[in-house]
């Protein structure tokens, strides 16, 4: 009921007398008021007024299923939602529970990850209190050879969703890396369980530095963080509902043809690679070149003495991203 009370306060344009919230939600006043004690333990800045009712001043930095419960207005996304202060990692979670039968569009999300992972194996930094770390499950009729281009589709969402939330012009580095000044601030994660004509289900992990003010020598050098580009505390679980509100318009547009014809354009706006000089770290043998966009299904063309070449996987390293010159 903490949730809904929370959206009731927020759509209000002034106050929401006790009584309102009884009749909207068939309890006593005595509940309603414990309620509104528990959400101002949680840190809500609720005001109450004699003869008015209730009203939400403000709220910080709140990440809780009853906070993204409550400003939830995605049609599909988060139809259902479990959020974990510490789990082991976002995407190891969605797996469990998809193994378990969770539906289509189920968010997970956490405050902390204790395993987090990357791309190829990699470890992902997860502390609390910093970061967003979340994980959508989807059971979408696909063909198998479609499914990769899903990444790149998150990709799109999370630029649109920093884009509308901080002000700030994020670039894609392809597939999927999001990059803000030259640096890395988002990670995506796709994975997927299949059978040879048949998607059991498909994952999305999404890692996005937020608050963090410094990161490990490793990687000092190649990550950046929301505030320290924006100098703006982005309340996270505002970022969260905006990138699945793009995500589902995007997501849309791509199962109509199960393709990326229909945002091909603009994801190429968003793309730091493009028209610049790149080195793709193909197993069989590395090459240069300039990146031209990319194709309907993905692939980057790379420009190679006037002859396009698609490249579909491995390594690309855009000079000036990630310490290339």
């Amino acid at each position: 009921m903490k949730a809904e009370i929370l959206a009731a306060l927020r759509e209000a344009e002034g106050y929401v007398s006790g009584q309102e919230l009884c009749e909207t939600f068939g309890v006593s006043r005595t509940a309603i008021w414990k309620a509104i004690n528990q959400l101002k333990k949680d840190g809500y800045d609720i005001e109450a007024v004699q003869n008015k009712g209730y009203r939400i001043l403000s709220s910080p930095d709140i990440m809780s299923e009853n906070e993204l419960v409550s400003i939830r207005k995605t049609q599909w996304v988060g139809n259902s939602i479990y959020y974990y202060d510490v789990t082991d990692s976002t995407n190891m979670c969605a797996n469990r529970l998809a193994q378990e039968g969770a539906p289509h569009g189920t968010l997970i999300v956490a405050d902390k990850q204790e395993s987090g992972r990357g791309r190829r194996g990699r470890g992902w930094n997860s502390p609390a209190n910093t970061g967003i770390f979340m994980t959508l499950l989807l059971r979408p009729e696909i063909e198998t050879n479609n499914a990769s281009m899903l990444t790149l589709v998150a990709a799109m969402a999370v630029a649109k969703g920093i884009e509308q939330c901080c002000d700030i012009k994020p670039q894609i580095k392809w597939p999927n890396d999001i990059v803000l000044n030259g640096k890395k601030v988002c990670g995506i994660l796709t994975e997927m369980s299949a059978q040879i004509d048949y998607v059991n289900h498909i994952v999305i992990g999404i890692g996005i530095n937020v608050h963090n003010t410094e990161f490990p020598e490793e990687i000092s050098q190649t990550a950046t963080s929301l505030y320290l580009e924006t100098g703006v505390h982005v309340k996270r679980a505002q970022l969260i509902e905006a990138i699945w509100e793009a995500f589902e318009d995007y997501y849309e547009r791509f199962m109509a043809y199960q393709d990326l014809s229909a945002i091909m354009e603009e994801y190429n706006r968003y793309l730091v690679n493009l028209d610049r000089a790149v080195r793709v770290l193909d197993p069989k043998e590395p090459f240069e070149g300039i990146a031209r966009g990319i194709t309907e299904r993905g692939e980057l063309l790379v420009e190679i003495d006037g002859v396009l070449k698609k490249v579909s996987s491995g390594e690309v390293s855009v000079r000036g991203i990630y310490g290339y010159v």
